[in-house]
């Protein structure tokens, strides 16, 4: 579930098919300025998202220019990201001093149009408080002001707003099909701290009340949650991100299940709704 962080040398740290999470895709690229990566994901829809620098972005011909405007870290600027379909050509050429690049993608069989989504774009909310320890932002890159232009690609950036605090809280699932009340959505993230050497605990627990796993996540963690209940949270005086990329086996949107034993909490948290609204 768990996977430390590691030079990925630009291949696929989550690969197609993956035995835990296979409607999921997930690249780390690392580039200077002028060097050039080309790839093509057949059977997935992917969306590439620059975690630091800029890059100019090929799909198929259609250019996206300068896109990424972060200099050294997640918490400088805002993300911005390029839809690409299924299975077409990309070049990725870095424009700046350097570039960390996440590729993100979903299974998905339907070929539709590529398009880009900068700061302006973005669906962003704040939720939780810093009394109950959830206080955290939203930024949607593949959000709901796009869900009629993906297919069941989910691509997000999320932030702790203060120091400490839990994420993912109330606890929830969403690793099967059985509608209106649950989605299977498999999922992965890709975790970072301000400052680096920060850390925190991904939670994984398989069934309600029972004893679970516990993940020591640290800066460039990458973690996939295939199913179960999985808060996780970041020591006090740590900021902490993570890119989350969602692909649902039957729909796009999203609709979690929340753990029966806090399920309360969902009154004692501000916006929680409004955070749920925005998975889709």
């Amino acid at each position: 579930m768990h996977i430390a962080p590691y030079d990925n040398a630009n291949k696929p740290i989550v690969d197609v098919e993956d035995n835990l999470v296979p409607l999921t895709y997930f690249n780390i690229v690392k580039l200077t300025k002028g060097e050039v990566f080309e790839y093509q994901v057949q059977g997935y829809e992917t969306c590439v998202v620059p975690a630091t620098g800029t890059v100019d972005v090929d799909v198929d011909g259609a250019v996206y220019t300068q896109l990424g405007n972060r200099g050294e870290d997640v918490w400088d600027g805002e993300p911005e990201g390029v839809y690409v379909p299924v299975g077409a050509k990309v070049r990725l050429t870095c424009v700046s001093d350097k570039t960390e690049t996440f590729i993100a993608g979903a299974k998905y069989d339907k070929v539709l149009e590529p398009f880009d989504v900068r700061a302006a774009d973005l669906d962003v909310v704040q939720y939780g408080s810093d009394d109950t320890k959830t206080h955290r932002k939203i930024k949607h890159i593949l959000g709901a002001h796009h869900h009629d232009k993906v297919g069941r690609l989910l691509v997000s950036e999320l932030f702790t707003v203060g120091a400490g605090g839990w994420s993912g809280f109330p606890s929830h699932k969403h690793d099967t099909d059985r509608l209106p009340d649950e989605t299977r959505h498999d999922e992965t993230y890709n975790f970072r701290f301000k400052p680096n050497y920060g850390s925190g605990l991904q939670m994984l627990q398989r069934v309600d009340n029972e004893p679970g796993d516990a993940y020591h996540i640290v800066d460039g963690s990458t973690v996939l949650i295939d199913k179960g209940y999985h808060p996780c949270c970041v020591l006090p005086g740590y900021e902490m991100y993570y890119f989350t990329i969602l692909g649902g086996l039957s729909q796009r949107s999203l609709k979690q299940y929340f753990q029966p034993t806090h399920a309360e909490q969902l009154y004692s948290i501000p916006g929680i709704m409004d955070m749920v609204a925005k998975f889709k």
